[in-house]
């Protein structure tokens, strides 16, 4: 899972004095379904998520670790921290990100860097009948071996209904990056990136959840062999403290 939800700072927007953070581990069918051309294997996924607010805007970030490599060790990890900040009552919060990550090539262990993203951008939250929304258009520098300068528009929702029992949420991302580093030197032009990843969970207690997430991806699962749709759910659990 290559980014997650913006889900906390959506519904906490406008709430400067909330703290949230939780943990999920998701099983990940993609080879089940996809076999070789998605994963060598299925895996779980551990991820952590942070929320704080504070009277200047508020931080989001979290970490995924894929427990994908041998014997179910940590094949990769990838972490992801945006910044938004109030200027007063004007609705529009300027917005900063980065994100990035490790990770190992399975059956040899030879390590791998994901190259960093860094955006700057302006952000938008709003209401939409029960969804809280929010969504924010960015310049992104990918800062591949040559740089590439593009472009990020992404769209988070969530609501939570039957008396807090059943919660949904999920982004939508939609980005450039320079055909060159997946293509090689001598592509020209850019590639556009989809990525979804829609949830649901239904919350047996305040605390622990059970529930679901399908990453609906275009150009970005073995996005360097090959431009294909991929719909990859999860079966999860979430402890939120």
């Amino acid at each position: 899972m290559f980014r997650k939800l913006c889900i906390l700072a959506v519904l906490m927007t406008t709430t400067l004095t909330a703290f949230s953070q939780n943990l999920q581990l998701h099983f990940d069918s993609r080879h089940a379904l996809y076999g070789n051309k998605a994963s060598q294997s299925s895996y779980l996924t551990a991820t952590f998520e942070m929320f704080k607010p504070d009277k200047w805007g508020h931080t989001f970030m979290f970490a995924d670790v894929d427990l994908n490599f041998n014997k179910m060790n940590p094949g990769l990890a990838y972490t992801e921290i945006a910044r938004a900040f109030k200027i007063k009552d004007f609705p529009v919060m300027p917005h900063i990100e980065y994100n990035g990550g490790l990770g190992l090539i399975k059956g040899t262990g030879a390590g791998f860097s994901i190259p960093g993203a860094y955006l700057a951008g302006a952000q938008y939250p709003f209401q939409l009948g029960q969804f809280n929304m929010s969504t924010y258009v960015a310049y992104k520098l990918n800062a591949f071996s040559e740089l590439s300068h593009d472009a990020q528009w992404t769209v988070t929702w969530n609501a939570t209904l039957v008396n807090g029992k059943l919660s949904l949420g999920g982004f939508l991302d939609l980005w450039t990056e320079d055909k060159q580093f997946t293509k090689g030197p001598e592509a020209k032009g850019k590639n556009i990136v989809l990525l979804s990843e829609p949830q649901i969970w239904y919350n047996i207690t305040d605390n622990f959840s059970i529930g679901s997430e399908i990453e609906l991806s275009y150009n970005f699962v073995n996005k360097f062999t090959e431009n294909k749709f991929y719909a990859i759910p999860t079966l999860a659990t979430k402890w939120n403290f």
